[in-house]
Formats: structure tokens, sequence, C-alpha cells
């Protein structure tokens, strides 16, 4: 088989992925409902992937059920969790976060994500703006980039000196210690995927008006700079993977069972158990004779358009 006949195939290969990530990008009650289509009557899906995407949701509500149990057991104890997301652009972070969060209380678990510093907050010391984030007891605070821009974004773009750059190495291993000495748990996670595997993702945003959104200058610099980014996160493992705080790196070319092996692991992390709760009982509702509803004006009514 020469070149030009191996071209349709990796165009319809292309077109297969595109369509997988604009799946891939609903939020999860739609994208059961779109798989179910799918699944049910596109013959262009095999039985072995529709076996596939039954498994994916069968396991993510169950691993979603044992976070909810997670939850209570971090309530109960007065637990103090920290869960750090990094990666390339479009590694799946985002993704994995939603996840997490979907069934939980949002008063319980928090995700913070910061923007670029401003004025004010760089002349801070580097980590004073992260600090106000960190978890009372009770909580669980999931960082979708964290702290650990310097030793990425900040080094291959020029944003640090490589006096603040080797100052931060000095200075993260001792913050995390005293996170830990203090009663935080912290988890940390790199979304490691492949080069061409970011280029179908970055492509399908820029195809997708829903997700051209989520392509900013600095994404398209960083496709750029792939190499810089490669060797700035090698120096970082390297240089801030501590028994306090080690690091875990996810394989994230495929986004499902990159989700998947990352709440299972998460979890594994955690010595949680169930948490029992007392009969939920629905009371009575006391009804007033002299109680009388006020009709609300017309005005005020939401058209019903649908």
């Amino acid at each position: 088989m020469n070149d030009e006949d191996r071209k349709p195939d990796m165009s319809l290969e292309r077109q297969r992925r595109l369509e997988e990530e604009l799946i891939d990008a609903y939020d999860e009650e739609l994208e059961m409902e779109v798989d179910d289509r799918i699944l049910d009557g596109d013959a262009a899906f095999t039985d072995e992937a529709r076996s596939t995407r039954r498994l994916y949701f069968k396991e993510l509500f169950r691993l979603q059920g044992e976070l909810v149990k997670l939850q209570d057991w971090i309530v109960h104890t007065g637990h103090r969790l920290v869960v750090i997301f990094e990666g390339r652009d479009a590694a799946g972070k985002g993704g994995a976060i939603k996840r997490i969060t979907q069934r939980l209380n949002p008063r319980v678990c928090r995700v913070a994500a910061l923007p670029a510093p401003n004025s004010r907050e760089r002349t801070q010391w580097y980590f004073q703006r992260y600090v106000p984030h960190l978890p009372a007891g009770g909580e669980m605070v999931l960082f979708d980039r964290s702290w650990y821009n310097r030793a990425g974004v900040e080094r291959v773009m020029n944003f640090c000196t490589d006096d603040e750059y080797e100052e931060f190495f000095r200075s993260v291993p001792e913050f995390e210690k005293m996170l830990v000495r203090s009663g935080i748990q912290i988890v940390k996670y790199w979304f490691s995927i492949t080069d061409d595997e970011q280029e179908i993702r970055f492509q399908s945003r820029i195809d997708d008006p829903l997700k051209q959104w989520k392509l900013s200058p600095m994404d398209l610099e960083s496709r750029r700079r792939w190499e810089a980014y490669t060797q700035a996160k090698e120096v970082m493992l390297q240089r801030s993977h501590i028994p306090e705080a080690p690091w875990w790196v996810v394989h994230a070319v495929d986004k499902k069972r990159a989700r998947l092996n990352c709440i299972h692991h998460l979890l594994s992390q955690v010595p949680y158990h169930e948490i029992e709760h007392p009969a939920v009982a629905l009371p009575a509702r006391v009804h007033h004779p002299d109680y009388i509803r006020q009709p609300v004006p017309a005005e005020m009514m939401v058209p019903e358009v649908y």
C-alpha cells in the first residue's frame, strides 16, 4: 500500500476522533443520551466500542458513588485534602475535574482555577495567592493548575527570571512539607498526552464553535513550544517529587480511561469508609386554614417557549 492509499483511511480516522471530541464535550447526562443513540443505532460503532462505552459509564457512576462516600468521610472526620491537576493544554484535566465534582456538594468540594496574577500579586510572596484557597477542616480543594505554573508556563514563556525559578524549587518542597505537617493531604497528578493527541484536541477546539473559547493565544504558543514544555515538565517532576507529596502520572491519551484511572487512584489515596447516616423522614407540611396564596403577576412569569 502506497502513501496515496493510506490518506483516505487517515482522513476517516481523523474525522472519527473529531466526532469523539465533540461528544465528549457534552455534560454527562447529555453525553449519556447521545451515546445511547449512537450505541443503539449507528452501525459504524463496533460491538466492542459499544461495550467499552457502556462499561465506562457503569464504572464512572460507581466511582462517583464512592466519591460521595469520600465526601461524607471528609466532612465527618474534618479531613483536609488538596488535589493538584497539572498537564499540557488540552490534556483532559478539566474533564477529569468535572467528573469528580459532578455529584459532590460544592461547599465541600471546591475547584480553584486561578487566573494570571495581577500587578499586586506579582509583588507578593509567590505562594501567597494560593494560600486562601487551601481547605479548612471537612473540605476538599481541586487545583486546576496550581503553584506549579512557575515550573511550567512561567518558565517556558519567560514570565519569571532564572532566580525566581530556582527559588521556586528551593521553596516548593518546604511549602508542601509544611502543609502536610499541618494536616493537609496533597495528591498531585500530571496528565500525560502525546504530541499527536494534543494536535487533534486543539484542532477539535478550532472546528467546534462551542469550544473555541478554550483556545487562547497562550495555548497556541504552547503548541509551538512542545519540546520546551517537555523539558520543563521533566525538571518539575524530578525536583518536586517528594515522599510527603509525590507526583502521579496519568496516561491521558484516552480521556475516558484517564478519568476512571484518576478517580480510582484518588480514592485509593484516602483511608475513607462509608459513614452511617440516620434515616431521613420527610416531615408533614403544616397547613394553616387562614393562609391564602397570593397570585404572581403575569408580567413576572418567564414565557413558556418550550
